[in-house]
């Protein structure tokens, strides 16, 4: 397979706390540029003490400046618990400070439950009216602003390359409407995947950021050196998102998380992995290459539900042996 291969890092926050989570993100981007991947996306995700990407834009900053060629974005940025204005000024200036290695994928959902959307001053009807906001946000970029005497600076004739992100057939027709790139979220709602991808496909009308369609599909991987030890790594993932999911963040015995596994709510978080790549090099790498296939994908970007942090960047380490993955080329 030569499709590009790109990471998903969810920033999961282990027993180490934040800022080793925020260290380890630093630690994998710049072991991710040398093996070849892509890309690395963050996701905005509020009020979670499991996640250390709430302050997207931050991170992403953070992370630019400690690595060279990869290029690093948002998957995505929850564009209705923001202005498009904001959004065009941060990632204007990210792009400004590193041009050419800066994404902009946007999502719709709201990232949190409802008493967080109220502490984020989120419009509940905000939703309704993203596809306006995003044409707003792009126009912004293109220094083609729709508020009159309103540009963003920085970030005016930036181009910052904007992603639509979806786990429903809303996003792909939105994607396909505007000439935009789409991004399927089958690594968590793998239902619509295939349906999606066919409408995004067949209705795609061309635009002056895009004149192909371009599909980048979400897969979950936990690889390692045995089977034994990705399949353990594997159902402590499945416990630990049981718990948070489906428990309430309580603490559970392995024996009490298995039986929440077994519930109709559990089995739920089960169908959360239905495309994961689990096992040696050689077997994730079939996996992969039959998903692709399955996604009708260009690319694939990769999520790791493992929170040990030296298991979570041998996984990448050896998806990226597998994959046969190439480091860009700095420009002499």
């Amino acid at each position: 397979m030569t499709l590009p291969i790109s990471i998903l890092d969810l920033a999961h926050v282990g027993q180490d706390g934040i800022a080793a989570s925020l260290r380890a993100s630093v630690d994998l981007a710049q072991k991710a540029e040398e093996w070849g991947y892509k890309r690395i996306w963050y996701a905005e995700h509020h009020n979670m003490p499991s996640i250390a990407s709430s302050a997207t834009s931050v991170l992403i900053a953070h992370v630019a400046a400690h690595t060279k060629t990869i290029r690093l974005g948002a998957g995505g940025i929850m564009l209705p618990n923001h202005s498009p204005l904001q959004i065009a000024e941060q990632f204007g200036t990210l792009e400004t400070l590193h041009p050419g290695r800066i994404d902009l994928g946007l999502g719709r959902a709201p990232g949190s439950d409802q008493n967080t959307m109220r502490a984020l001053r989120r419009d509940p009807q905000a939703a309704d009216t993203f596809p306006s906001d995003v044409q707003e946000l792009q126009a912004y970029f293109d220094g083609a602003s729709r508020i009159s005497g309103v540009n963003a600076y920085p970030g005016k004739d930036t181009a910052v390359p904007l992603y639509i992100l979806g786990s429903s057939l809303f996003g792909a027709r939105l994607a396909a409407a505007l000439g935009l790139p789409y991004s399927f979220a089958s690594h968590f709602a793998p239902q619509a995947l295939e349906d999606a991808v066919r409408i995004y496909r067949r209705e795609f009308k061309p635009s002056a950021a895009l004149a192909e369609p371009y599909v980048i599909a979400g897969v979950n991987a936990i690889v390692a050196d045995t089977q034994e030890e990705a399949d353990v790594l594997s159902l402590k993932a499945r416990r630990r998102m049981v718990g948070a999911l489906v428990g309430g963040g309580r603490t559970f015995t392995d024996p009490e998380a298995d039986m929440l596994l077994e519930s109709p709510a559990g089995q739920q978080v089960v169908n959360m992995f239905r495309y994961a790549a689990v096992g040696t090099p050689s077997v994730a790498r079939a996996y992969l290459d039959e998903f692709a296939v399955l996604a009708d994908a260009d690319e694939l970007i990769v999520a790791s539900q493992v929170t040990d942090k030296a298991a979570w960047i041998r996984s990448f380490e050896l998806l990226a042996q597998a994959m046969e993955l190439r480091p860009a080329q700095l420009p002499v």
